[in-house]
């Protein structure tokens, strides 16, 4: 995707059920309210709930309920299977396949609606979204920088570490990091304490904020405290695709 046509976030996890989601939905509710133009894509969903009107991907509803039901779902979420499985494998058990060509060009249907555009993975950056790419290729040809969401407690080091160093062989921009604290207080491991500052002192790219578990996963009160720039992350090591 050529930078001249919008600037955008790819949203990634260190696993999957980290909060990408939550972040993401934040993340579009606060920067409309900010008065953006703001896209939200999820090139590929898989896992459907069964709803009084047949199924529901529940991560691709809430986007477009962030979004205020201004878009229609297809262009949110083009490719949606039922089983709650990798996108391929899930695609496969339809007996289809996901397009890979459709994960690039269902991005390009909002250069010219937005001035930024989220991107929300699926699952890990190393994660198969098709038969022939990961995550973390898609995410290099689309040409956005990473915002990691990891999830607060014991393991939180490696995996994050692992996903900075993951991206940097690949040549894909790391914006920063987002803890999330995704279990209640009372179920929270000491690690939580001790995760910020441990992750700080190796990770080469910032921690952004440190999100305290909300009810409700209503995080924009939490991300519009930390006065982050959000268009100026969208801008951080900008790289040409073609170059990879």
């Amino acid at each position: 995707m050529s930078d001249s046509r919008c600037r955008g976030l790819f949203i990634t996890g260190t696993d999957t059920g980290v909060g990408k989601t939550a972040v993401t939905t934040a993340l579009v509710r606060l920067l409309l309210k900010q008065g953006r133009r703001v896209g939200a894509y999820k090139p590929a969903a898989s896992g459907a709930e069964d709803g009084p009107a047949g199924p529901v991907w529940s991560d691709a509803a809430l986007l477009a309920e962030a979004l205020a039901q201004a878009f229609p779902l297809e262009r949110i979420c083009p490719q949606r299977f039922l089983a709650p499985l990798a996108p391929p494998v899930a695609a496969a058990e339809e007996g289809t396949q996901v397009d890979s060509g459709l994960l690039r060009t269902g991005a390009e249907w909002w250069a010219d609606k937005v001035d930024l555009l989220l991107v929300e993975g699926a699952g890990g950056l190393l994660s198969p979204i098709s038969d022939t790419d990961l995550v973390v290729d898609l995410a290099g040809d689309l040409g956005f920088p990473l915002l990691i969401v990891a999830r607060l407690g014991l393991g939180t080091i490696n995996h994050t570490l692992l996903t900075v160093e993951a991206a940097s062989r690949r040549g894909v921009p790391v914006a920063g990091v987002i803890l999330n604290e995704t279990r209640q207080a009372e179920m929270v491991d000491p690690a939580c304490a001790s995760n910020p500052r441990e992750l700080a002192r190796r990770c080469p790219v910032p921690i952004l904020a440190i999100v305290p578990h909300c009810p409700g996963a209503d995080l924009l009160p939490v991300l519009e405290s930390q006065k982050i720039d959000w268009s100026a992350l969208a801008d951080s090591g900008k790289h040409d695709p073609s170059m990879r």
